[in-house]
């Protein structure tokens, strides 16, 4: 990557014309319709009022964290819940949420042999875009559910009204799973790095072929070892290991929340959304000249930027640069979401455009989004082999053309959820009723997720001599 082309100052100033409300100049899209601006006026003048979610410099850390990946020495894992409900907002769901990532990214760091970024879909993943804003059951048509923080999910006029107060309740539930989070960060975890303790028992599972089957065994064992080797040297670097450090993260997509809590601080010279660390735009609202891009163009955080299939590549490299006009480390996140079918055909162009306009990027695949499909009975469902395609034509991809994928972004729970079929488990579409419980997209359970690291962490220990790009 040239970066002469467009150097970055090491002090990013905000773009001219932007402030945290300028997005309402700009069309926008996916924006609830409340029918009560006085309502909505209140909860926002309640949420400027509160205390941030996040800090500055837990942003900056993450955003250092995210340009030392851009140089290949990190790798970020991206995951959780397609989205977040409030009555989920419980040490079990947490804890379970925490396990997950915290496991796949120690199995990903002895593949890569390198630091892991954890960024968590949690603690504020309460809004979903839909594809209609309509539902209509039986013949009745009422307002589509987008979430917790907009409406409620039962079937009626009442549950469907976006209510402006859910917003307060959604930071209330927010902070109290990142108070939650901290405090199992700071020590709580000491026994999940264990890989005995895990549930391997995928393993057994007679889908998966022997050879796998015995490296993911002997990747185990040694990650056993080693976590028991440093243990034993009783220093206080060994004490670290039981400290993890977990990022937050959520769409950028309910702009009155969002620009809420968007305020400069104390000796900075910047605005930061303090909702979360890591806002990311969605394929559905990255329109150039749109009232999500005007946002997000202007705050400090890292940025995650969905890219589609539909995105032409000089489109994808204006939106980039719109984003991040300072071309400042560590600030974007390309996220691509290809489907199966479209990366090894899609990805090269994209590639070659943003890398030769000199923009730097931290390149993340997420396989999840493109390979969503509905079973004859009408139930959204993913195929895991479909999502392991893209993610490996996306490694593909990569390695044809110099760069480098710098992380993952999965759908994904740590309960034993039936709602994307195959894996070594090998569900089926009639598998799918035993445990199908989430409310809008598709995740992957346990096993599936615990499987995909250990795909990653066997691709980035063979990719570990790469070439250098973006």
């Amino acid at each position: 990557m040239n970066d002469r082309a467009h150097p970055h100052p090491a002090h990013p100033v905000e773009p001219p014309g932007w402030s945290p409300d300028s997005w309402r100049n700009a069309p926008a899209t996916h924006l609830p319709p409340y029918d009560d601006q006085a309502a909505l006026a209140r909860a926002i003048a309640v949420l400027r009022s509160l205390p941030p979610l996040v800090t500055s410099w837990e942003i900056e850390r993450l955003k250092s964290h995210l340009a030392e990946a851009q140089d290949g020495k990190r790798f970020l894992l991206q995951g959780g819940d397609c989205a977040e409900a409030f009555h989920e907002c419980r040490p079990e769901v947490i804890t379970n949420k925490l396990k997950i990532l915290l496991q796949m990214s120690l199995v990903m760091v002895h593949g890569g042999k390198k630091p892991v970024i954890r960024v968590g879909r949690f603690a504020g993943q309460y809004t979903k875009p839909r594809s209609s804003p309509v539902e209509t059951r039986a013949g009745v048509s009422l307002p589509s559910y987008f979430g917790d923080l907009v409406n409620r999910s039962d079937f009626t006029a009442e549950a469907r009204r976006p209510d402006p107060d859910l917003m307060l309740s959604g930071y209330q539930r927010s902070a109290l799973t990142l108070n939650f989070i901290r405090a199992l960060a700071e020590g709580g975890f000491a026994d999940l790095h264990h890989p005995e303790y895990w549930d391997l028992s995928f393993f057994q599972h007679a889908g998966l072929p022997d050879d796998l089957r015995a490296e993911y065994r002997r990747m185990s064992a040694q990650l056993a070892d080693a976590m028991r080797f440093m243990e034993a040297l009783g220093e206080t670097s060994v004490h670290e290991l039981t400290r993890v450090e977990f990022f937050t993260s959520h769409e950028a997509l309910h702009l009155h929340y969002e620009s809420a809590q968007t305020r400069r601080v104390p000796r900075r010279t910047r605005h930061y959304n303090l909702s979360a660390h890591l806002p990311w735009l969605g394929d559905r609202t990255r329109a150039l000249g749109g009232a999500h891009v005007e946002y997000l163009r202007g705050v400090a955080n890292p940025v995650g930027v969905k890219l589609g299939p539909s995105i032409a590549p000089g489109e994808a490299a204006e939106l980039v640069r719109a984003l991040n006009p300072s071309n400042e480390a560590g600030k974007i996140i390309a996220i691509t979401r290809m489907g199966a079918g479209h990366a090894a055909g899609a990805l090269p162009p994209l590639l070659d455009a943003i890398s030769g306009a000199g923009l730097r990027v931290l390149w993340a695949c997420d396989p999840m989004h493109g390979n969503t499909t509905t079973t004859a009975a009408g139930v959204k469902t993913r195929s895991f082999d479909a999502i392991l395609a893209e993610l490996e034509a996306t490694f593909d991809a990569h390695a044809a053309a110099g760069s480098r994928l710098g992380g993952v972004h999965f759908e994904l729970t740590g309960e034993d959820v039936t709602e994307c079929t195959g894996g070594a488990g090998g569900l089926t579409e009639a598998d799918l009723a035993r445990n199908y419980a989430s409310p809008c997209d598709p995740r992957l359970n346990y096993h599936q997720a615990m499987e995909l690291a250990f795909r990653v962490a066997r691709r980035l220990a063979s990719n570990a001599s790469a070439p250098r790009g973006v």
